[in-house]
């Protein structure tokens, strides 16, 4: 084996040791923001993954604190079409349904990835949670042990 291959080894393994082991996924909506802060507070600094936040207006999208490789993104209803080719508005749980579902079809994609775990805390209203919590597992084969939502939601995840 050359030097310069055991360099690049030397190199590829401490890229890897210093790639995030965890991603996470939070949902929350208008009516769970203080949960939604709570759970942000307890991630460690160094977290990495995705928050959607679906409120009513624009006017209701405000700041929370997330670490810093987090990327909140707010989705508000109004500003939203229902289903589409309906002409509907957007309905309580459509936006966050539609953003964690896309989200998870694109990160979750890829079993190579299979170093990286998943762990998704779900807030919004109780039909989102459950469509999402159906796609993770049904669509990505995710564990119910990794998807966290409210007790009160009575759905099989921890």
């Amino acid at each position: 084996m050359s030097t310069a291959t055991t360099v690049a080894g030397t190199r590829a393994a401490r890229r890897a040791s210093r790639r995030p082991q965890v991603q996470h996924l939070l949902t929350a909506d208008e009516n769970s923001l203080a949960e939604l802060e709570v759970v942000l507070a307890t991630l460690p600094l160094c977290a990495v993954g995705r928050v959607f936040i679906e409120v009513p207006e624009s006017e209701d999208v405000s700041v929370v604190t997330a670490p810093p490789r987090m990327t909140v993104t707010w989705l508000p209803r109004s500003r939203r079409a229902g289903a589409m080719g309906s002409g509907r508005r957007c309905a309580t749980g459509e936006a966050l349904t539609r953003a964690a579902v896309a989200w998870a079809d694109e990160m979750l994609c890829d079993e190579s990835e299979a170093t990286m775990r998943t762990e998704v805390t779900l807030l919004g209203d109780f039909l989102s949670t459950a469509d999402i919590v159906e796609h993770l597992t049904e669509r990505h084969g995710m564990d119910l042990a990794a998807i966290h939502a409210p007790e009160r939601y009575g759905l099989p995840v921890r």
